[in-house]
């Protein structure tokens, strides 16, 4: 009994317990619905553009290796510590990696998700019927009245025609007409949204499916769009090589002009490769030029001209005095003046005792010689008027026989052992077109025989260039609509007073906040008085027009339920 007394005590007690809540779980379903929620939120995707553009910056600023690999791995020699974290973290291809990746993707499905239900929330506004008009019109914020001798129904119908005449959506009910417009600002809202999934999709395409070569032509010879004629080439990772355009060219001819005096001596002012080109296995051949910023276009590809410079010609005699090596041999440039590096690679080579060896040369190349200083060469200009080349001769293995990727343009003298003169002091000589320089022990000599000019050409072949800038004319113009065009409603009533005259009531309503809207219903309500002219007794005050800043006075004085009658309009529904 004692402890059924003392229960029932506590139950009767007044402090405070713990209650609890007797909540469902969400579950998995439940869970699903929140994310898919949040994800197709306008902060959400907000959030992941602004995230996206963050994202990008390190592609920026951080060499890349599908755009420039040789300043990649320049980027990781001198950054031995901060290369491995590049590494990891992906910073060295940011817009092949996953979390760049996962960001495109997470805005795409955003966007998607954004405007499905948003597509289908306009099509039933499209479809539905204007909104009635409120009981009391008085209160909206642009509102007109006056009275007339015209019939009621006469004023409805000239009040449907003008609204339909300036494209409102028109619908009558009873004693009103209800009309709507500016439409156009959902929908230039859902364009401009579309617009960027398009431009989403098309920078994907064009990532997928592209394809990007460079080539470097010496005047006189071609190229065909295979893919083992490319010096460097680089696709997608659904690119196909079937798909490459079938056409060639060859570099005909190269006009380069520089500023000769003046504070801009040496600067560029034009260039410009003729050349021959054909399409298709029997195309026929037709001639053309490729400027900078001009490119050739053949099929969906684009020739791009990238740079040029200068390939000394040079032939090489061997000890049995057979010719081991002859033709251009293109210089990199170094500088603005067009001071190149290059080398010359002789495989086929045998000595003065018919031993087989292979020759190596290297050095540099100028098309204006400005004189020599502590062993140095630099050109004065880059117009071709007084070429000099400076090369130093090597022997041995090349090193072209191991499978190891080798630059022609640089030697690998690692396996080579260097010519010597008779005074022990390394072979190097500075020569002329038509000069020579000779090996020691009648190994052979390099005859400088001229110099010829070289193109530097960019194929392109990129998909959703077209999708692309229609996206973003798309999106622009639907930013356009959403920001200027204004959805407002109007309604007119008509209905008989009690002097037998119509009384006419005129009232606006925007969807947003728009200052235009009381002026465009001044408009509207002089344009009906051709259909229902007001009419005003003797001693009559000249009626006014009541927008939203008079109206909100009204009600702070409490005087918005004054007599229907009372209240009117001046012709061209001045504010006051």
């Amino acid at each position: 009994m004692a402890r059924e007394a003392e229960s029932q005590l506590s139950s009767l007690s007044t402090a405070p317990g713990e209650e609890r809540l007797n909540v469902p779980s969400i579950g998995v379903v439940g869970w699903a619905r929140w994310f898919w929620r949040q994800l197709t939120s306008m902060r959400v995707a907000l959030i992941l553009l602004f995230l996206l553009s963050l994202a990008a910056i390190p592609g920026s600023v951080i060499p890349q290796s599908n755009v420039d690999s040789i300043r990649v791995e320049e980027f990781r020699k001198k950054h031995d510590v901060l290369s491995p974290v590049y590494d990891k973290l992906q910073l060295f291809d940011v817009y092949t990696s996953v979390w760049f990746s996962a960001i495109y993707i997470l805005l795409f499905v955003s966007l998607a998700g954004c405007i499905v239900p948003r597509t289908w929330q306009f099509v039933g506004q499209l479809r539905s019927r204007p909104p009635r008009a409120p009981r009391r019109l008085d209160r909206m914020p642009a509102y007109t009245t006056w009275r007339t001798e015209a019939a009621p129904g006469d004023v409805l119908d000239g009040a449907r025609g003008l609204l339909r005449g300036r494209r409102f959506r028109v619908d009558s009910e009873g004693d009103s007409v209800a009309s709507e417009k500016g439409y156009l600002r959902e929908a230039g809202n859902l364009v401009f949204h579309i617009a960027l999934i398009v431009l989403l999709l098309a920078f994907a395409a064009g990532q997928l499916w592209k394809s990007e070569g460079g080539k470097l032509v010496v005047k006189g010879h071609g190229f065909s769009n295979t893919l083992t004629q490319y010096d460097d080439f680089k696709s997608g990772s659904l690119f196909d090589p079937d798909e490459l355009d079938a056409f060639g060219f060859t570099l005909e001819d190269f006009h380069a002009t520089y500023e000769e005096s003046g504070p801009e001596k040496g600067t560029a002012r034009e260039f410009r490769a003729g050349i021959s080109y054909w399409q298709g296995a029997d195309g026929t051949e037709k001639r053309d030029s490729i400027r900078v910023n001009h490119p050739l276009e053949i099929g969906d590809s684009k020739v791009f001209l990238n740079g040029n410079g200068y390939a000394p010609v040079v032939t090489v005699t061997d000890g049995e005095g057979n010719t081991a090596h002859r033709g251009p041999v293109p210089f990199l440039p170094q500088d603005g003046n067009l001071t190149s590096s290059g080398v010359v690679n002789v495989t086929d080579y045998r000595d003065a005792k018919g031993r087989k060896d292979q020759l190596g040369f290297q050095g540099f190349f100028v098309p204006t010689f400005g004189g020599s200083g502590a062993g140095t060469m630099f050109s004065q200009s880059p117009s071709l008027k007084y070429p000099v080349l400076f090369l130093t001769a090597y022997h041995g293995d090349l090193g072209l026989e191991y499978g190891e990727p080798k630059s022609v343009y640089q030697l690998d003298t690692s396996r080579m052992k260097q010519f010597k003169k008779p005074d022990g002091s390394p072979l190097a000589k500075k020569i002329l077109p038509g000069e020579t320089l000779k090996l020691p022990d009648g190994r052979g000599e390099l005859k400088f025989e001229g110099v010829r000019p070289w193109a530097q050409f960019q194929v392109v072949h990129e998909v959703g260039n077209g999708w692309a800038l229609g996206g973003a004319i798309a999106a622009i113009g639907g930013l356009a609509g959403s920001l200027f065009i204004q959805r407002r409603r109007v309604w007119v009533r008509a209905v008989a007073g009690a002097d037998g005259r119509t009384v006419v009531e005129m009232a606006g309503l925007g969807r947003s906040e728009s200052a235009r809207l009381p002026e465009e219903l001044g408009d509207l309500a002089y344009a009906m008085q051709s259909e229902a002219p007001p009419v005003h007794d003797e001693g009559e005050d000249e009626p006014e027009y009541r927008s939203e800043h008079e109206h909100g006075n009204d009600d702070e004085h409490g005087n918005d339920d004054k007599d229907e009658d009372s209240a009117g309009t001046s012709p061209r529904g001045e504010r006051k």
